[in-house]
């Protein structure tokens, strides 16, 4: 949504608004799982200083009666605004206030139900719809028998109406990436968990993953090379020194 000038010049900064609601998350999932994907992206695209992704952090806009107050996804994904406000060497955002942001509008929200409902298939999607969000992904994978739905839905903004989409994990071709569940590990625990898939609907590994996965290669190359030496009658354990 475009704002004329004049209204522009009567809003607030980001200085002067909280940076979120001070409503507390009901289970650490709301945190941890939101902030995976952040540290990924930030793997993935760090070449890249066009993108932000804000986990719990108010999200101001101009579509409802107040500016100032804001919504709060549990994360959001904006395109063609800075990763700092000032470059590289610039600061941190306080909030995200679209109208410091030329206007551009988070192109993705995550929505992660609790015990306590939050109008999540409701107010909130019916507010992310007039704002204009393309991507709406509801994470509900303990309440979902309770509210009638599945564990994981992605919405599209189809004539400002959200349409539920099929398939998982889901590409996203105007965002570049996909989204989707998988079976994974956090501490040494088992847990389900969501991140971020390639076109061909491959999971991207993260960095330690990745570093394990060129380890494992390189073992199995190693046991490969002992078997065939051993095959020749060579004795891997007695090679001469170099």
């Amino acid at each position: 949504m475009i704002i004329s000038q004049s209204l522009r010049q009567t809003l607030p900064s980001t200085a002067e608004l909280p940076c979120s609601d001070d409503t507390p998350v009901d289970n650490e999932d709301q945190n941890l799982l939101p902030n995976l994907l952040l540290f990924l992206l930030a793997s993935l695209w760090s070449e890249r200083t066009d993108w932000y992704f804000g986990v719990d952090m108010a999200v101001y806009h101009t579509t409802g009666l107040n500016p100032r107050i804001p919504v709060v996804p549990d994360g959001f994904l904006s395109l063609g605004v800075e990763r700092r406000k000032g470059g590289k060497s610039g600061k941190s955002r306080l909030s995200y206030a679209t109208w410091e942001e030329n206007d551009v509008v988070p192109i993705l929200t995550l929505e992660m139900v609790s015990h306590q409902p939050g109008g999540e298939y409701g107010k909130k999607m019916n507010l992310y719809a007039k704002l204009g969000v393309l991507y709406y992904v509801i994470y509900n994978p303990e309440f979902w028998q309770r509210d009638k739905h599945q564990p994981f839905e992605v919405y599209k903004l189809v004539n400002s109406t959200y349409e539920q989409q099929m398939g998982e994990p889901y590409w996203m071709p105007e965002v570049g990436i996909g989204i989707g569940r998988y079976q994974g590990e956090v501490g040494g625990l088992p847990q389900e968990l969501l991140t971020w898939y390639d076109a061909g609907g491959d999971r991207h590994l993260s960095e330690a993953e990745q570093e394990r996965q060129r380890a494992d290669q390189a073992l199995k190359r190693a046991e490969r090379l002992e078997t065939f030496l051993r095959s020749q009658g060579i004795n891997p354990d007695q090679l001469p020194e170099a």
